[in-house]
């Protein structure tokens, strides 16, 4: 993990309470968060990889508005859409270093919601919105998940039709690949017992969110 960023979290600041969903998914797969206005869209990423399960085994990027929504022309011309990607998948002239944006800029950029896609292929698109803002207290943590609902789905599992089709395997013991896919997705989890997508525990992510970003203040300057 690299501490790029963080001196960037020290000094006055906002805490962003965000609502974070998984867009399409029903039921909702969805966040509650904590969050430093200040801190560099490199280390949102971070927190939405912990909140949400994921491996960090993909691209991402961040935009200010819906990547799949039809753009309206201007003055004749259909606008460039701007994305927020790591240093060195910036290749086009729309693309930008996650790490010279904070958060709280995103989300003025698209009036309190943006969005956070994960993986290209399965395309896990998420909606950040902000609920509300409070000053930071000296000893307010860096992020923190408040509530939410369900876990994240599996990794490289072919989006949610696929994810859904896993879902009904694993929930019908008479189908013949009912076995198979008990083992895949219990590999995957990490756990030797049966997988349960509607499982979710606030302790275990704040304690991942929290081990993380002391990792990187511990971390010596690259």
């Amino acid at each position: 993990m690299s501490m790029r960023g963080i001196e960037n979290l020290a000094g006055p600041d906002w805490v962003l309470e965000l609502r974070v969903g998984l867009v399409d998914s029903d039921p909702e797969i969805w966040r509650r968060l904590e969050v430093l206005g200040s801190m560099p869209l490199g280390l949102v990423h971070e927190v939405l990889q912990v909140a949400f399960g994921w491996e960090d085994a993909h691209l991402h990027r961040f935009v200010d508005s819906d990547p799949f929504a039809p753009l309206r022309p201007v003055n004749g011309e259909v606008p460039e859409s701007l994305q927020w990607l790591p240093a060195q998948w910036c290749e086009e002239e729309t693309d930008l270093d996650e790490d010279g944006c904070s958060l709280d800029q995103l989300l003025a950029r698209g009036s309190g919601e943006a969005f956070y896609e994960y993986d290209f292929g399965d395309s896990w698109l998420h909606r950040i919105e902000l609920v509300s803002r409070r000053p930071a207290d000296r000893d307010a943590p860096p992020a923190q998940l408040i509530d939410g609902a369900r876990r994240g789905p599996l990794e490289d599992c072919g989006g949610f039709p696929g994810y859904e089709e896993i879902l009904d395997a694993l929930a019908d013991r008479t189908r013949p690949d009912h076995a198979e896919y008990s083992a895949w997705a219990a590999e995957m989890a990490g756990t030797d017992g049966p997988f349960d997508p509607d499982s979710l525990s606030i302790a275990d992510v704040n304690r991942d969110i929290a081990s993380r970003f002391a990792a990187m203040a511990a971390a010596p300057p690259e």
